[in-house]
């Protein structure tokens, strides 16, 4: 049975990687394609649960406390949802994985970057993206835009924000990661990752154009 793709979106709040997950998703249906769009936290019941804890502003989390909720919710998503659907060759778009918690509770909050990537490791039980995608805003177009959600880790300050911004710079140079430019206007952007998408598609027998 042929194995299926895993493609994660990557980069800070107000990247834009959410928009473009969905025109992700719309362009490989459009393709034939059996395509599951997904988000971290989340993709199950449970998943989704512990996702309206972290991001409730009325939430008083520790780091490490927060670091355990994530991977809670990520041993199950990766379990019940992912791992099923590439078995069957679908294709998973994932908005967030693994390089969110290194970024935001590594680097943002200061925690053990090795055990950030050792309780990754283990809630993913190995399992790592064919393609990770990170949405790259200069320090100075990301201090403009401004963050005007209200969940509990879109109202972390400026510094805290800025850290995690960096920290997906410095992400983006690991193997299997391709950088876009995320300032660009939004169709420019999508024709980006179309062309950091199709050689995968190609390479892993998927059809495109």
């Amino acid at each position: 049975m042929k194995k299926g793709l895993f493609i994660v979106l990557e980069g800070p709040d107000r990247s834009g990687k959410s928009t473009q997950a969905a025109m992700l998703r719309d362009w490989l249906l459009g393709l034939g394609h059996k395509v599951r769009l997904t988000r971290e936290p989340g993709g199950t019941y449970l998943s989704e649960k512990i996702r309206a804890i972290l991001l409730d502003p009325k939430s008083e989390i520790e780091p490490l406390t927060e670091l355990f909720l994530y991977e809670t919710s990520r041993a199950k998503h990766t379990l019940k949802v992912i791992l099923p659907a590439l078995k069957t060759g679908e294709i998973i778009v994932s908005d967030r994985y693994t390089m969110s918690t290194t970024a935001y509770q590594g680097y943002g909050r200061g925690l053990d970057l090795k055990t950030v990537e050792t309780l990754n490791r283990i809630a993913t039980m190995g399992l790592k993206p064919d393609l990770t995608i990170v949405f790259d805003v200069p320090d100075k177009v990301f201090k403009q835009r401004e963050c005007r959600g209200n969940d509990r880790m879109e109202l972390q300050g400026a510094s805290f924000r800025l850290k995690v911004n960096r920290a997906y710079k410095r992400l983006s140079s690991r193997p299997g990661v391709k950088k876009v430019d995320a300032s660009a206007p939004i169709e420019a952007v999508h024709a980006e990752v179309l062309s950091a998408i199709r050689p995968l598609l190609r390479k892993k027998g998927f059809g495109t154009r």
